[in-house]
């Protein structure tokens, strides 16, 4: 029979190749395992004996400690040395002692043990048993230190001499004092002498000085030539961790607010871009090659400042004081509030550099901060970033952090975040134009069709003015128009994404009045689609009561500036929001309320002016007629603009002048309680107001309510001037304000003539007066021969 074959199968030549390679491997590592262990070993030993040397070198040898015994263990103890052998070790175990005491590990062997050198360690050891093998130590006596004095000669040869170190008084003390520990307190330092008060102010203005002129050194040196110098830069910006505690919050305010002025003024006016490594491996002009070095060097230590400034602000925040921290927790506050304004300055000053977008990252959230002066310092410089950003970039990403910090705390901010996006330089945006889409866009000759309508020269002249004209494009460096509306597009859409959400999910939260003006002001650019929503969701807020007289106000303005732009083109009339004006009218008045009345003007404008063709005569008349009524109740400013608003109407509605006619008649009586304004009969009733207010104090109301008595001419005796003609009612408003609580335009003062002397007669005085001063001078005895004016000022002065 054939023999049976083995179910294992013969390995193959590439396994047994790779686990041959494996076992190397491992064979190796160990090896090299053991020589690192051994090494480590070897170098342990040679450290402690190098020790056991330096100090064998250094430290002077003790005497031997001598113990008390007792008199008979003495004479027992040298008579057993007497009794003892002296051969009683022989030559091999001398050296055998001798062999092994040449070895480290001899002496520092522990004795007792009966163990090898190397032996491993137990796994549990007993703590007793180790303690009982400690050597107990007998009550020694403190050895007297000695001083070697110069030899005697004698007969008998060389005597040594030697004599006791005397004890100084204060170190007896002291070794009293602390037990005999007086050998520890010899290295203790020398403690610093204490200063005065006087001392440590006159330190610190001497510290300070120094800094101050090495700062102003520092930063002369790099403004006079930043390429040269910049790395100077990093030696200023090392001051920012001065560890002196008399100096360390001044001098950091001082470098923070140093660096910040620096960068201002050596940073270029364009964005620098990481080089790739194309561009660094390539030869480059020497001049070339400093600029690049100046520009890394300097968004390098840029960079480092802004991490610098963003720490402080976290420190503060966080209020954790740091091991080697020198600054105390007090100080955090002023370190964090320098920090914050350098910030604001560079994200003002610098918003096209690099890293402008982490500075809007660390600005936004400290808007809404609990520490009110950190909290307007950056709400004012992201309004200042608005106002001056011409292209809007800035703005846009400023506006999309601000609607992310909004949409994160779930719409609980503070207004003055939402406030500051109305300072946004948003005029034009890009409206959908479907009749430019559908129409065919214009096509361009190719190259035949121009060589076939132009000739030769005619295609040179053409080509030489495209590239003109790219070339003074190029030397402007302005923004394209495209870009602005691209980017001012992008801006507003999240600035109403924002409000829109606001609207919807928080109609109860304190940023309603924010969202309302911020609507009111840019409502001219909302697209056509959102008008119908818009409008109902405005009218459902008035109805329900829950908004203040300002907010309403806000909702009427957002709703008139949507009809009135895009607007236009729909059939919609808004009855509900002029009745709501109407009837609200009269809640103005001369207290806090006075506020509101330019939204109402901007309102009225809006409503009844530039709405003309939709606006009826007989709610014009009623207008007039409220706010006439309107007028005797404000302040002069607000009534001078309520005056100026009639005017305007009377000229834009000729048929108003029945208001100034009293012997019109017309059918039904006025009804001045009813809210209605088209049905309360405003024909049948006249502007009595005007004659009250022609006595008014103010004179500017007086020339006012004069020119409208006389039906408000252009020309002729009863015009205004053209100075008050020519203003708005809004601008009117502002100029005669009475905020600074003084008479606007000034009162004069009265003349100084002296008063004649006041006599009393009885054709002056009423009959109640008399009788009194008739039963005051009856109380009084009056002598026939005296004056009547003498005792009347004796009977009542």
């Amino acid at each position: 029979m054939a023999p049976r074959k083995s179910k294992k199968t013969a390995p193959s030549f590439r396994k047994l190749l790779k686990t041959s390679n494996i076992k190397i491997e491992n064979k190796l590592k160990n090896r090299q395992l053991k020589q690192q262990s051994t090494a480590k070993k070897h170098r342990k030993e040679q450290k402690k004996l190098r020790q056991a040397l330096n100090n064998a070198a250094t430290q002077t040898p003790l005497p031997l400690e001598r113990y008390k015994k007792r008199p008979e263990d003495e004479e027992d103890e040298e008579e057993f040395e007497e009794s003892l052998p002296v051969d009683m070790m022989e030559e091999d175990d001398l050296e055998q002692m001798k062999a092994m005491a040449q070895k480290a590990s001899f002496l520092t062997r522990d004795l007792s043990s009966s163990e090898p050198v190397h032996a491993r360690k137990r796994k549990r050891e007993n703590v007793m048993e180790k303690y009982e093998k400690l050597p107990r130590l007998m009550q020694k006596e403190q050895e007297k230190e000695l001083i070697h004095l110069l030899p005697i000669k004698d007969k008998t040869g060389i005597i040594p001499q030697t004599m006791e170190r005397p004890v100084k008084k204060a170190e007896k003390e002291h070794q009293d004092e602390d037990g005999g520990d007086g050998a520890e307190e010899v290295n203790a330092p020398t403690p610093l002498p204490l200063l005065t008060t006087q001392d440590l102010v006159v330190l610190r203005r001497k510290r300070l000085e120094e800094r101050k002129v090495c700062i102003a050194a520092l930063g002369s040196s790099i403004l006079s030539d930043p390429s040269a110098n910049i790395k100077k830069l990093k030696e200023l910006r090392s001051m920012l961790v001065e560890l002196d505690p008399y100096v360390a919050v001044t001098v950091r305010k001082l470098v923070m607010v140093s660096l910040m002025e620096i960068f201002k003024d050596i940073v270029p006016s364009y964005r620098i871009r990481p080089l790739t490594e194309a561009e660094k491996s390539t030869k480059v002009k020497k001049e070339t090659q400093q600029l690049r070095e100046f520009e890394e060097g300097l968004v390098s230590q840029y960079k480092f400042y802004l991490e610098n400034l963003e720490q402080t602000v976290k420190d503060w925040k966080q209020m954790k004081k740091k091991k080697s921290e020198v600054v105390s927790l007090k100080s955090y506050k002023g370190l964090a509030e320098v920090a914050v304004k350098c910030l604001c300055e560079l994200l003002v000053a610098l918003p096209h550099f690099n890293f402008h977008n982490n500075i809007i990252v660390m600005i936004v959230p400290l808007m809404n901060h609990d520490c009110k002066k950190i909290s307007e310092m950056s709400c004012e410089a992201v309004r200042k970033l608005f106002k001056q950003d011409k292209v809007g970039q800035a703005s846009l990403g400023m506006v999309k952090v601000i609607s992310g910090l909004v949409k994160s705390r779930n719409y609980e901010v503070k207004p003055e975040v939402l406030k500051a996006l109305l300072c946004l330089r948003v005029k034009e945006v890009e409206v959908k134009k479907d009749a430019d889409d559908i129409a065919p866009k214009k096509r361009f000759m190719n190259c035949k069709e121009k060589r076939k309508h132009l000739s030769r020269m005619q295609r040179k002249w053409k080509k030489a003015e495209e590239k003109l004209e790219k070339e003074l494009l190029e030397a402007e460096a302005t923004e394209s128009k495209e870009k602005k509306l691209k980017l001012h597009t992008e801006t507003l859409n999240i600035v109403f994404l924002t409000y829109f959400r606001i609207l919807k999910k928080a109609q109860k939260s304190i940023l309603l009045s924010c969202v309302l003006e911020g609507l009111a002001k840019f409502a001219h650019l909302i697209n056509v689609e959102f008008f119908d929503d818009l409008l109902i969701v405005l009218h459902k807020l008035i109805e329900s009561g829950d908004l203040s007289y300002r907010e309403s106000l806000h909702c009427i303005q957002t709703a008139f500036h949507v009809l009135s732009g895009q607007g236009d083109v729909l059939n919609i009339d808004p009855l509900k929001f002029y009745t709501h004006l109407y009837k609200t009218l009269l809640r103005l008045h001369a207290g806090t309320a006075n506020d509101d009345m330019i939204i109402v003007l901007q309102c009225l404008d809006v409503m009844l002016t530039k709405r003309r063709k939709q606006v009826s005569v007989q709610r014009a008349l009623a207008f007039i007629k409220r706010l006439a009524t309107l007028s005797l109740q404000v302040l002069p400013n607000s009534t001078i603009g309520i005056l100026a608003t009639n005017r305007v109407l009377m000229h834009t509605f000729p048929k108003s002048d029945i208001l100034l006619d009293n012997e019109s008649q017309g059918s039904g009586i006025y009804l001045p309680e009813l809210d209605e304004p088209e049905y309360c009969n405003p024909q049948n009733t006249s502007l009595w107001e005007l004659h009250t207010l022609q006595r008014h104090y103010h004179p500017i109301v007086r020339k006012f309510a004069a020119h409208l008595v006389v039906g408000a001419p252009s020309e002729g005796s009863g015009a205004l001037n053209v100075d008050l003609s020519r203003k708005s009612a809004t601008d009117l408003f502002e100029d005669y304000s009475t905020k600074g609580m003084t008479f606007n335009p000034p009162v004069a003062t009265p003349s100084s003539k002296k008063k004649e002397k006041f006599t009393i007669g009885d054709a002056l005085l009423d009959s109640d007066l008399k009788k009194q001063i008739d039963s005051r001078l009856e109380a009084t005895s009056i002598p026939s021969d005296l004056d009547f004016t003498a005792h009347f000022r004796k009977a009542f002065m």
